[in-house]
């Protein structure tokens, strides 16, 4: 797997990661969840994306992938969930770096977010809180995950090394905001770049910004046809070759489907008649659907 410099954070990253939501799972069975992510590694995707909101998930990857260290960047999230401490303070980030550290069974994590929090909150301590938490070695980039008008005062703040945010056929407006922070020297990972698939569905999901997806993709649909002999495959090299794309993240708990998105972004960028189907279409439909409804 392709690996890029991780802005100037001094890591680099392999264009396709894994995200490990899916396998914190309780109804997931433990075997596989260990069998899952160690395939991941062996796959050559090694980012491993988690938070402290996703079920066994960092505990798993402790679990069965600490002995696998030294071959992976590991990616966690914090701000929210420690009992007894109120959510976004500062206690409760070092208190989320601290429990996060022991349930990956490691002494550093090399990135750890701001599990999407406001601008408010960015600017009432949680930052600080992260960076106080970086200077004594708990962590490598201090980083944020969101979208929107927060992403984007994270990056004006100076206060992150990297930040991550949605990045797919039917959202890019991180992509303006990424190029901004790769010119700051700012690390980027694209999340949602499969936007829930939409392609399957009949009907809109219930969750609302897949739901969004979903109906903006049926704008797309026609005016992408030309494009798309598999869905799945142009989502990902949409976005793993976006500019100012460092790392695209998906996830699941289908051993197959890591090797086939494995594939997929291996193939390389887009062909350019591709590429410009796409930019055919958006300028036909006139948006260019700068956040979600």
């Amino acid at each position: 797997m392709q690996c890029r410099a991780f802005g100037q954070t001094g890591l680099e990253v392999p264009v396709l990661g894994f995200g490990a939501m899916q396998a914190g799972d309780p109804r997931f069975p433990e075997e596989r969840a260990a069998q899952l992510l160690n395939h991941a590694l062996d796959l050559g995707l090694t980012l491993i994306d988690t938070a402290r909101s996703y079920g066994l998930s960092e505990e798993r990857i402790g679990r069965h992938l600490a002995r696998r260290r030294d071959e992976f960047v590991l990616s966690t999230k914090v701000g929210y969930g420690v009992p007894g401490v109120q959510d976004w303070t500062w206690d409760c980030v070092v208190a989320g770096v601290d429990a996060a550290r022991e349930r990956l069974r490691t002494d550093v994590i090399d990135i750890v977010h701001l599990h999407s929090c406001s601008v408010e909150l960015l600017d009432a301590g949680a930052a600080d809180a992260l960076e106080h938490c970086r200077a004594r070695g708990k962590l490598r980039v201090a980083a944020y995950s969101g979208d929107g008008a927060a992403l984007r005062h994270a990056i004006a703040s100076g206060s992150f090394g990297s930040v991550q945010a949605s990045v797919n056929l039917c959202d890019q407006q991180a992509l303006r905001a990424f190029k901004e922070a790769h010119a700051c020297g700012l690390g980027t990972i694209a999340k949602r770049p499969l936007a829930g698939q939409p392609w399957r569905a009949t009907e809109p999901p219930a969750d609302p910004v897949h739901g969004e997806y979903w109906r903006r993709f049926a704008r797309l649909h026609d005016e992408l046809a030309s494009a798309a002999t598999d869905w799945e495959a142009l989502a990902l090299r949409f976005a793993a070759y976006a500019p100012g794309v460092d790392c695209v993240i998906f996830g699941g708990t289908n051993p197959g489907h890591l090797e086939r998105n494995r594939s997929a972004v291996a193939a390389g960028p887009l062909e350019p008649d591709h590429q410009a189907a796409i930019r055919a279409a958006f300028a036909r439909l006139g948006t260019d659907w700068q956040g979600l409804v």
